[in-house]
């Protein structure tokens, strides 16, 4: 087996892993695909609908912290399918029921299972992915999700047009329980479980230092970089999050703009996004290639600053030139600008979270950066509506430019800081 080499179990890891997200993030989303044709044969008001996306959401907040945790210590190919078949069967149970209380119930359970899926995909990237290009698997491996949100609606809207929304659901959890089974075939946790030698270990061995990074959790969880990058995660995952909820609004009810031009910001920025994703894995792998893994600053720091800066200026230019008479060309530019600069820096924080953390913790590193950035989420919601409420939508998106703009200037003074997590030997210092 070992004799087949990186190349095949890479391909075929990353391959079982890309489908089963796709599947991960359709059957997330099924819901909201047939919401139109559900509406149809069982009454559900405003109410009825937000109790039950409002559960799959909590849900997913809990259970990814919580299987960051856990992929640093259980199988991540075991978690990985066992997420995928439990949200496949949910679906299925769905199809079969008809009330709201049922419906809240069992989405919850689907958001439960839907925690399970990113964390391992991060364990198993950087255990099979030199350092050099871990940061551009990671960001064509998150493009699954980009696939499954574009696809998913006209797909689910064709079927419609044949198929019950029961059965669409139906066929959608089998799917996902039949490819659990292949993921935990196809799916290795590390290169030494088939015969090859650890990534990690063969890159510590050729530089003459310890095979083992491994540190205690005070030593990581007190480690200055851990909270610097949650912070600053936290901040441009909600700044990002104001753009995406608020933003249309923003545009109709102050800027004077028609509905069509705000739905096509939305759009505009979603693909400035998908493009900003995959250039900042890129570059930043390109800047580690070059510059090499160091205690002391990460190479990916200066793709990061770029693009929190470029965040603060299309903010600002947004907020300032677009009046009722600017052109929908300007106003999609910003958009599509404010999506790459945005959708990068997230990527980016998920990658040096897992990476910079001592490997027997880079699941929590991550869970943790994560779960601040779900802080910063809910922080754009209620608290920023406020603001708007009381002050102005212009008050609003000024107060979260100037937070950006804040964090790019300490981030850029704190770029230089130790941002290996956790112990490092006096040799690697």
């Amino acid at each position: 087996m070992a004799t087949a080499g990186y190349g095949y179990y890479r391909s075929t890891i990353f391959l079982a892993m890309f489908v089963g997200y796709t599947l991960y993030y359709f059957n997330r989303k099924t819901f909201s695909f047939v919401m139109p044709s559900l509406m149809e044969e069982i009454k559900l008001d405003k109410d009825d609908l937000g109790m039950i996306t409002s559960s799959q959401s909590l849900a997913y907040a809990i259970s990814k912290f919580i299987s960051g945790v856990l992929s640093d210590q259980i199988s991540a190919r075991w978690l990985f399918s066992i997420g995928l078949c439990t949200v496949g069967a949910i679906n299925v149970v769905f199809s079969w029921s008809s009330t709201v209380a049922v419906f809240s119930a069992l989405w919850f359970i689907n958001g439960l299972g839907q925690g399970l899926g990113w964390p391992p995909c991060g364990r198993v990237l950087r255990k099979w992915f030199e350092p050099s290009q871990f940061g551009t698997w990671w960001a064509i491996l998150s493009c699954s999700m980009n696939l499954a949100g574009s696809s998913g609606p006209i797909i689910a809207t064709v079927l419609a047009q044949t198929y019950s929304w029961r059965t669409i659901l139906s066929v959608s959890g089998v799917s996902c329980v039949a490819f659990s089974a292949v993921c935990l075939l196809l799916i290795k946790n590390e290169p030494k479980d088939v015969g090859l030698p650890n990534i990690e270990a063969a890159a510590k061995k050729s530089k003459g230092g310890s095979s083992s990074d491994e540190s205690t959790l005070s030593e990581f969880l007190l480690s200055p970089y851990l909270w610097l990058l949650s912070g600053s995660y936290m901040v441009v995952f909600g700044v990002k999050t104001v753009c995406t909820d608020w933003g249309q609004l923003f545009l109709i009810q102050d800027k004077g703009q028609s509905t069509l031009v705000g739905s096509s910001y939305m759009s505009a920025l979603e693909v400035g996004g998908l493009l900003g994703s995959l250039a900042a894995g890129f570059l930043s792998d390109r800047a580690v290639a070059k510059q090499g893994m160091r205690v002391y600053g990460n190479p990916r720091h200066f793709c990061a600053i770029c693009m929190m800066a470029g965040m603060y200026a299309s903010m600002w230019l947004f907020r300032v030139t677009v009046t009722a008479d600017s052109s929908q060309v300007w106003i999609l530019s910003l958009g599509a600008a404010f999506g790459f600069s945005s959708y990068g820096p997230i990527a980016l924080f998920g990658v040096i979270a897992n990476e910079s953390a001592p490997s027997n913790y880079c699941g929590t590193s991550h869970a943790i950066a994560a779960l601040m950035a779900n802080v910063g989420g809910f922080l754009s919601g209620l608290p920023f509506s406020t603001i708007a409420k009381h002050y102005g939508w212009e008050m609003a998106f000024w107060v979260a430019e100037v937070t950006c703009g804040v964090t790019t200037i300490v981030f850029i003074l704190l770029r230089n800081i130790r941002t290996k997590m956790g112990h490092v030997s006096k040799k690697a210092d």
